[in-house]
């Protein structure tokens, strides 16, 4: 943790949880899930590539129906 998240996390008085970092992060994690499918595929295994795109869709996915619901 740096110095800034733990001064956050303070001032919040709220641990960071899996949830709320994932949902921070999220565009960086789905264009990290999308760079590794990519490479996948470069490297001849669509397969591979095609279990990460679902990976990112599913989370995209429930990204939206929080924002909606």
């Amino acid at each position: 943790m740096t110095p800034a998240s733990a001064d956050d996390a303070a001032m919040n008085d709220q641990p960071e949880t899996v949830g709320s970092l994932s949902e921070l992060y999220l565009g960086n994690i789905l264009f990290a899930l999308e760079s590794c499918a990519l490479s996948l595929e470069q490297q001849g295994k669509p397969v591979d590539a095609a279990f990460y795109r679902g990976i990112a869709r599913k989370l995209a996915e429930a990204h939206g129906r929080s924002k909606i619901g």
